[in-house]
């Protein structure tokens, strides 16, 4: 009796297969700061309602972009969508799932002035070293009714690899030959002037320490920090506010199969000129890595919920812009493409 008892008490620590009793999942990204903040509410609410563990690390897109390549993450995350030549150069093929939209505002501080206009002409010369009084003519001339004082600009930029500079840089990259030729776009660039500091906290605070500063700053922190920023011109000639309605408008027009595009300079009339999608990136075939059909198919539900109606919802109150509906039904049938072992895992 004693023997069959241990036995049956040994049994019954076993796992019950066929039970019906699931492992719970555990899902990990790394990569943009700029959506952290949408990312930790929405995995957050995400794994509250079913039970998958999300750890995501706001590393920077260029660090997560290099977790996803030593397949070390089930994702990356990233405000830069890889060129085709740095898409070559990761191990298998890449989907890009577009998750909100944000903008770069051009933050300022000068005392007693809230508001000022800029042009794509004047910021690229301010950012280029050419401005350098806040008493120069050519912002008089944009700001007649506004008190300039004879006060040095210093400029502020980022000292790490960033999709927010990268957007920056994509818009006055855009707007000027000279600082194509001279100086370009991407996550990292040579800056002709300024003060270097790491991330959005990091040139916010030297701009708000600084006066005369300016600098450039993703929007989600500016709006919650309630940081004064400039009113920029777009491409229609209207000098627009960053919002969360101007950067949604910059995403309605026509976007490309694989969403890969950038959204700055946009042609739309209500856009603000410095906006742009943020991806979450995946491997197209999901069995690498002794990686299990389980993971892969929590992966996808969870990215897929993420670009849901529900989730969408959340974006605006937390200072992103949500998908347009159209951009939101092409991430949702990227999704549908991806398979393991070569079959499509949602359907």
């Amino acid at each position: 009796m004693k023997k069959n008892s241990l036995f049956l008490s040994l049994l019954m620590l076993l796992p019950v297969v066929g039970s019906g009793v699931k492992a719970q999942q555990s899902i990990s990204g790394a990569g943009a700061t700029f959506p952290e903040p949408f990312y930790n509410t929405v995995f957050t609410k995400y794994s509250q309602s079913t039970g998958t563990k999300i750890t995501y690390g706001g590393v920077g897109s260029g660090s997560g972009i290099r977790s996803l390549k030593d397949k070390v993450v089930d994702f990356g995350a990233s405000d830069a969508f890889l060129s085709d030549a740095e898409a070559k150069e990761m191990p298998a093929p890449i989907v890009h799932i577009p998750t909100c939209s944000g903008a770069v505002v051009v933050a300022f501080n000068l005392p007693g002035i809230q508001e000022i206009k800029l042009t794509s002409d004047v910021l690229v010369k301010i950012f280029m070293g050419k401005i350098t009084n806040w008493s120069d003519p050519s912002l008089k001339k944009l700001n007649p009714k506004t008190k300039f004082p004879n006060k040095t600009i210093t400029v502020v930029h980022r000292s790490d690899g960033s999709g927010t500079t990268n957007m920056f840089t994509d818009y006055l990259t855009k707007v000027s030959k000279e600082w194509g030729s001279k100086i370009g776009a991407g996550k990292t660039v040579n800056w002709p002037v300024g003060l270097a500091a790491k991330g959005n906290p990091g040139v916010s605070g030297t701009i708000d320490q600084t006066v005369g500063a300016i600098g450039y700053v993703g929007s989600e922190y500016a709006f919650a920090q309630k940081i004064s920023s400039a009113l920029l011109q777009n491409k229609s000639g209207k000098f627009i506010r960053a919002s969360v309605a101007s950067t949604s408008a910059a995403g309605k027009g026509k976007i490309p199969a694989d969403t890969r595009v950038m959204l700055t300079n946009s042609p739309a009339a209500d856009a603000y000129p410095i906006a742009g999608f943020t991806w979450l990136l995946i491997y197209k075939e999901q069995n690498y890595n002794n990686r299990s059909l389980a993971e892969a198919q929590a992966t996808l539900k969870l990215i897929d919920w993420v670009v849901s109606r529900d989730a969408q919802a959340v974006a605006g109150k937390i200072n992103y812009a949500p998908l347009p509906s159209g951009v939101a039904a092409r991430a949702k049938a990227i999704l549908r493409t991806v398979t393991y072992n070569g079959k499509r895992i949602l359907k």
